[in-house]
């Protein structure tokens, strides 16, 4: 590390950690050490989960002196690495997280984060959620974050993901020169390709879950644990929520900063594609937002889809752990 480079990181460390967001270590330094100094999250391209990133000296405060990021390729990978105990906490969607959870898998939600980050595009032949009956629909992967979300939104109006529509799977970017090219009639978004898509001005927005009900109402993304890190070190576990959420409100209250932030250590490549995600993005719901409505609506989606075979209320049962979010909602407040 040059010296240029050492002043920019001990400046944002100084200005995430203390001066932006408020945040002072009192609680950090009135509470025990975490049980663990070890501290093991998953990066994945992609810029909507940047609290995961920006989170880093937050946890540094938190006494996590050994930060380790697992690397995958794509998001859908993110459920599969935690629940094999190759990490220990990370951000995901909401819906991956409820697939694995009905598998059995060995991970705890803990937090909802932040709300809508997927657009829904369509050719000139899809104008609703409906119209994609009998239409082709290119996802990443059958079972892929973006496959099961367009199946719960499928299943809300009444649409059978497992007959009604054509999927068909490619990379993200292969999906977007399909649709420019009229070879498919929809795709979900994820930022960048969210960004991507609206700049070439391709087909046009269906849904987006950050304005339109009823995927406004809910989140997206959710903190979660694997089941024995939880267990083993509750200390740990609060204070790397704490962080988290922390991060949360810095990309919800100076999102210029953010984008810099994750732009600078390399997690993405465009600052102007970073910056919208951060001004379009609710990062400031979840002091106000319920993740156990979350978990609910979308457990009662993916069984009316038949991606799941467990009721909402297994699932909250069996793969939540709200405890901590309640305690930092009281020390968090403002």
């Amino acid at each position: 590390m040059n010296r240029r480079t050492f002043l920019r990181r001990t400046a944002l460390a100084g200005t995430v950690g203390l001066g932006l967001t408020g945040w002072r270590p009192s609680h950090a330094v009135a509470e025990p050490q975490p049980e663990t100094t070890r501290l093991r999250l998953i990066r994945v391209p992609g810029i909507c989960v940047a609290p995961e990133y920006i989170a880093e000296e937050l946890l540094r405060a938190e006494g996590f002196t050994d930060l380790q990021y697992v690397k995958r390729q794509d998001s859908g990978a993110k459920a599969e690495a935690l629940a094999a105990g190759e990490a220990d906490l990370t951000l995901n969607y909401a819906g991956p997280l409820i697939v694995n959870v009905d598998a059995s898998a060995p991970i705890v939600i803990l937090a909802g984060v932040h709300v809508g980050c997927f657009e829904l595009f369509g050719s000139d032949r899809v104008h609703t959620i409906r119209d994609l009956k009998s239409k082709t629909v290119a996802v990443s992967g059958v079972g892929a974050a973006d496959h099961i979300f367009l199946s719960s939104m499928l299943a809300h109006v009444g649409v059978d993901p497992r007959k009604d529509v054509q999927w068909v799977t490619y990379p993200s970017r292969k999906s977007v020169e399909l649709l420019a090219d009229g070879k498919i009639d929809a795709l979900l978004g994820f930022p960048p390709i969210s960004q991507e898509v609206r700049t070439r001005k391709i087909g046009h927005v269906v849904v987006n879950s950050s304005a339109d009900r009823p995927w406004s109402q809910y989140f997206c993304c959710l903190a979660v644990g694997h089941r024995e890190f939880v267990r083993q070190n509750p200390v740990a576990t609060k204070r790397a929520v704490r962080a988290l959420l922390k991060a949360a409100d810095v990309c919800a209250q100076e999102p210029e900063r953010a984008a810099r932030i994750i732009v600078d250590r390399g997690y993405v490549e465009r600052y102007d594609y970073a910056l919208q995600t951060m001004k379009e993005t609710p990062y400031n719901r979840w002091r106000t937002y319920d993740p156990e409505d979350t978990i609910r609506f979308y457990a009662l989606r993916l069984h009316e889809a038949g991606m799941i075979k467990s009721s909402p209320q297994k699932i909250i049962a069996q793969g939540t752990d709200w405890r901590f979010l309640s305690e930092l909602k009281k020390e968090l407040k403002g």
